[in-house]
């Protein structure tokens, strides 16, 4: 689903103008990132949590030479999945699998 897909189908759920539902999502993107560059956490009861995950520092290798490479620790965006979201897509899967 491309964000266009996902402006069409807020606007249709929700009865309202695609450019009203692109406004919002907009928002709310802009919003979350907002957050989480500031350090916060967002949390959506029974969505799921958007957070900052620190990424260990490790040693990789550059396929083209093969020479060892030091890719330094990061911060690195993150969604966790919340109990209810995770209830409706595995009760989705189970009924396509049928």
């Amino acid at each position: 689903m491309t964000k266009s897909d996902l402006v069409a189908a807020i606007a249709e759920k929700a009865g309202i103008r695609k450019k009203d539902a692109e406004a919002a999502l907009n928002a709310f993107l802009e919003v979350v990132t907002e957050a989480l560059a500031k350090g916060d956490k967002v949390e959506i009861r029974g969505f799921g949590t958007f957070l900052m995950k620190e990424r260990a520092p490790r040693v990789a290798r550059n396929p083209r030479t093969g020479e060892k490479v030091e890719v330094p620790a990061k911060l690195t965006p993150a969604f966790k999945p919340g109990k209810d979201l995770k209830e409706a897509t595995e009760k989705e899967l189970k009924k396509k699998r049928k």
